[in-house]
């Protein structure tokens, strides 16, 4: 709806400069002409002719930079729009630095949110180191509206007067639903010392307002998918995240010819432990299980409980020795000390890497009789099924 208004205005902002120009054109014409029928006057006079077609040539002016504003308001109002358009928190963080970064005189926007290991930083227009460096690590404290910031360099880089350099900025607070504080939006201008304006800063908080709303629906909203994702005993990943991944994993190895790899596990005699110590033991199992395996994976691995007391880790970029190494990690990992009410537990594993006739289910397919056949052969025990 915010979009159709405000394409809705700006036609009618066209319709009309239009319609003024024509008509203000065409006065312009008549005055011309009946200019042309009049006794010519002494050329001491005023022109009266001459006025007229320049107070005309005004006003299309002034129609002419009517129009640009209502151009410009369309745009805003449409990016504005987009921001809350969407819950995909990487979408609503790039929309929002858009729309800062087009600002009259900003050439740089980010946004910082959290703190410690949950903090979040993006930015536009400005590199990874610089944006370190900037003291925009929370939102203005107490009752502050924006912070203002200025910087002052030293003699060598002033006498150079690089342009490149970041002159100074704002930055306004973002808040959620529920009017908290949960981050800061900033811009930044380089090349030359200035001062925000108000109209500057009100604009700023439009977009700070908007986004805030915005990305509280998309932290809700990412929450609750990740909590769907996850396998509610172990924390892992679940079996429907791990047959998506999957998929979509093979599916771009294929397309940039990149290795991929594929480890499946199974607990060796996990049915003996629930029949002799219960359900409650068991389940204890399969939570250390989950911790060692946490333990020893990549951080590019998605680890994922898969069903029962399988388990399965997808290796991107990896081929089937960096797989088999993996392997023999986590089995060490498990056997290394005791686990609940067990002395000694074992895995068994199945191993695959990607072949270019596979797909998801026929990758999955591969490793899983690679484990049967494992399973087969004794307690603790790997087999391979091929590679490329």
């Amino acid at each position: 709806m915010p979009l159709l208004v405000a394409d809705t205005a700006i036609w009618i902002a066209v319709g009309l400069a239009v319609a003024a120009a024509l008509l203000a054109l065409g006065l312009a014409g008549a005055l011309v002409l009946q200019r042309t029928g009049r006794p010519r006057r002494p050329l001491s006079g005023p022109d009266d002719g001459q006025s007229s077609i320049s107070r005309t040539e005004g006003v299309v002016a002034e129609l002419t930079g009517a129009l640009e504003q209502a151009r410009d308001e369309s745009r805003r109002s449409r990016r504005l729009a987009e921001i809350s358009s969407t819950i995909d928190i990487d979408a609503v963080l790039e929309r929002t630095l858009a729309a800062g970064a087009e600002l009259a005189g900003v050439d740089a926007a980010m946004i910082a949110l959290g703190a410690g290991d949950d903090a979040v930083v993006a930015t536009r227009g400005m590199t990874a180191e610089e944006a370190e460096r900037q003291p925009v690590a929370g939102p203005p404290s107490g009752m502050a509206r924006a912070v203002r910031i200025d910087y002052r360099y030293g003699p060598a880089q002033e006498d150079r007067r690089d342009p490149a350099l970041v002159r100074g900025g704002i930055a306004v607070p973002l808040r959620d639903a529920e009017d908290k504080v949960v981050g800061t939006l900033a811009v930044f201008w380089r090349g030359s010392d200035r001062a925000a304006s108000e109209d500057e800063l009100t604009r700023l908080e439009e977009v700070a307002a908007i986004c805030g709303a915005a990305l509280d629906n998309a932290r809700r909203f990412r929450e609750a998918r990740q909590l769907a994702d996850l396998d509610a005993l172990t924390s892992l990943h679940n079996r429907r995240y791990f047959h998506e991944t999957l998929a979509r994993e093979a599916a771009r190895a294929e397309r940039y010819e990149r290795r991929l790899a594929l480890i499946v596990l199974d607990v060796d005699d996990f049915k003996a432990i629930n029949d002799r110590s219960g359900h409650l033991a068991g389940d204890s199992v399969l939570a250390g299980v989950a911790e060692r395996l946490r333990s020893v994976v990549r951080g590019a691995d998605v680890a994922c409980r898969i069903g029962g007391d399988e388990f399965a880790v997808i290796l991107p970029e990896a081929t089937l020795a960096d797989a088999e190494q993996l392997y023999r990690r986590i089995r060490s990992a498990i056997a290394s000390r005791p686990i609940g009410p067990t002395d000694r537990l074992h895995v068994s594993g199945g191993l695959a890497e990607l072949r270019p006739e596979d797909d998801g289910v026929s990758f999955f397919q591969r490793a899983d009789d690679a484990l049967y056949r494992a399973k087969s052969a004794g307690k603790g025990q790997m087999r391979a099924n091929g590679s490329r």
